[in-house]
């Protein structure tokens, strides 16, 4: 004890967030945006994940504030919870000037649904179908308190989501989330988003709509629901339906546009049929006739009382 004490002490990374000051282990984490340190205190054997947004604009600076006042609005044991945030500097693009904002995050030892999954595809070892309606359940439930304070997440995929004790699951990084409603009324306003989209949501977890943003149109929290609905296909099949087309180097745009859905057949995979079902209601080319996340939620409770899951 004394000896790893010593050794944190002794790193020559910390950041003071809050009164307390954490020492950098390893870099656990690394994005387009940001890295994630696993930090500790000296004093302490509790491990976090400290979350670095580096920040050269006034607008980046205004991206991460947002993020952070997502996570103060939502509360939910199926969203990660910040638990402290400093912002360190100030940006100024005109100066060449940089600004860190840290935010403290829970730790979890068992890592990403996404290694989870790559692990038992290794083994051809396929999730029960309990533990993936209860998993997809908690998901849903958490994207749910997201869209209640009007937001959407936009990069929902098993790389976001983590894996806690007793079976348990948490979305992280709501460093994609955006307000959930947006009316598009010029070609700029469209090109933003397509651009931001390019850059923070998944590529084969992506929405149509999002590929090709139209002007004149609507975005809603449905973009949310065509990720979820690859999110069930990849807790039933280990993969997004559209990741052996970016594999192959073809258009993922093209795929997911096309409206059809290839799934195993039910006799080889071991998967429940019904579940099929469900991930067709959720991908769905045009928005407009995708479920809400209240539907996905009840049609969850449809499920499990009938197939006695």
């Amino acid at each position: 004890m004394l000896r790893r004490i010593f050794s944190v002490i002794c790193s020559k990374d910390y950041y003071d967030i809050d009164g307390k000051r954490y020492y950098v282990r390893e870099l656990i984490g690394q994005g387009g945006f940001s890295t994630v340190d696993l930090v500790s205190e000296s004093t302490s054997d509790r491990l976090y994940a400290l979350k670095k947004i580096r920040c050269h604009s006034i607008e980046d600076e205004q991206a991460a504030e947002q993020e952070i006042r997502y996570h103060k609005q939502i509360n939910h044991p199926s969203v990660i919870e910040c638990l402290a945030f400093r912002t360190v500097g100030s940006a100024d693009i005109s100066n060449n000037h940089t600004s860190l904002v840290l935010l403290l995050l829970p730790f979890y030892k068992f890592g990403s649904l996404q290694t989870l999954l790559e692990k038992r595809q290794a083994r051809r070892e396929p999730l029960p179908d309990k533990l993936i309606l209860s998993y997809f359940q908690q998901i849903c439930e958490g994207l749910a308190a997201i869209h209640l304070i009007g937001a959407a997440h936009r990069d929902l995929k098993p790389g976001n989501i983590l894996l806690a004790p007793n079976d348990r699951v948490v979305i992280m990084d709501l460093g994609s989330a955006a307000p959930a409603r947006l009316e598009i009324t010029s070609y700029n306003a469209a090109q933003r988003l397509q651009d931001d989209a390019g850059e923070r949501c998944s590529m084969t977890y992506r929405a149509p709509e999002l590929f090709n943003v139209q002007n004149p149109t609507t975005i809603d929290e449905r973009t949310d629901i065509w990720s979820l609905g690859c999110l069930l296909y990849a807790l039933c099949y280990y993969k997004s339906p559209y990741d052996e087309v970016f594999e192959r180097g073809d258009s993922v745009a093209l795929a997911v546009s096309s409206g059809t859905n290839h799934f195993p057949h039910s006799t080889t995979s071991g998967v429940n049929a019904s579940f099929n079902d469900l991930i067709s209601t959720m991908l769905v080319v045009d928005p407009k006739e995708r479920p809400f996340i209240a539907d996905v939620l009840q049609s969850i409770d449809a499920l499990k009382a009938c197939c006695n899951l």
